[in-house]
């Protein structure tokens, strides 16, 4: 009878045990659980700063509301804009008197029609202008300034404008910069100013130097320098110490506005919207 129960039990637990192994097999195959395995994008590469010098100061108009700024056969030639909350100032276009700061002007745009003036290039003995919301261009001989000629564009808004020798060049406030054919003035192409793939709006006066646009940032100290090919932001200038300077020389200097090279020279020359001061600075470019 022992031997019957003991044989019994052994037989039971036998079949636990076989249960128990089925149980384990079902539950655990022999495939192994596959573990989704998180991948890390590689990060974007960080835009360069590029350092700068100051090299020489010299005076500016603080009635002048800079909207273009250029050199041109050893002379600085400025356009600038007549904001509503400002108006005494007036959209004019000339020539900056180094020894003053005054700027001389030779063009005055008539505020009922085209109530504030933007940006301007010279190429090919002529001066291209262009008005803020008005679509509106004009064409000045240079040697006389006489208006010789006009014409309009799609962009919403005019901004800076610059030239390779070929293109002219035009920022309207976006992330975009026009090119056009200055004998026909139509739209060549349009390249997209971004910082790593992302958009980078508010691109306002331009200059072309060395192969390469750069641009002021509106409300910012920064200049971004872009390569026309492709639209990338390729380094930075962070100009902000000077906008902070020129704000406490001056309560009423605005934004950094206004790139101007002197290529016969190599000198590079930077202000803002009523500010005292012209700063000629140097980086490498």
């Amino acid at each position: 009878m022992r031997e019957f129960k003991y044989l019994r039990k052994k037989t039971i637990k036998i079949v636990n045990l076989f249960l128990l192994l089925f149980i384990f097999f079902s539950c655990n195959p022999e495939k192994p659980v596959e573990v989704p395995i998180k991948t890390i994008e590689p990060s974007k590469p960080e835009i360069p700063t590029l350092e700068y010098s100051v090299t020489a100061t010299f005076k500016h108009d603080t009635t002048a509301f800079t909207e273009g700024l250029l050199f041109n056969d050893g002379k600085l030639y400025e356009s600038t804009g007549s904001p509503d909350n400002l108006p005494k100032l007036k959209s004019v276009l000339g020539i900056v008197d180094w020894k003053t700061g005054k700027l001389e002007a030779k063009v005055e745009l008539d505020k009922k029609i085209y109530p504030f003036g933007e940006g301007m290039v010279i190429l090919n003995g002529k001066i291209y202008q262009v008005t803020y919301k008005e679509q509106t261009g004009f064409i000045y001989d240079l040697k006389t300034f006489n208006r010789i000629g006009q014409f309009t564009y799609l962009n919403k808004e005019g901004w800076g404008l610059t030239t390779d020798g070929t293109n002219i060049m035009m920022s309207d406030g976006t992330d975009l910069i026009t090119f056009f054919d200055p004998q026909k003035l139509t739209v060549s192409k349009t390249i997209f100013v971004n910082e790593n793939g992302v958009g980078v709006d508010d691109i306002n006066e331009l200059e072309y130097i060395n192969g390469f646009i750069y641009a002021n940032i509106w409300m910012t100290g920064f200049i971004a320098k872009i390569d026309p090919a492709s639209g990338n932001i390729v380094a930075k200038i962070n100009c902000t110490p000077l906008s902070y300077n020129m704000k406490n020389l001056h309560p009423w200097a605005l934004e950094m506005n206004g790139i101007a090279y002197d290529a016969p020279n190599d000198k590079i020359y930077v202000t803002g919207k009523l500010w005292p001061e012209i700063y000629q600075i140097n980086f490498k470019h």
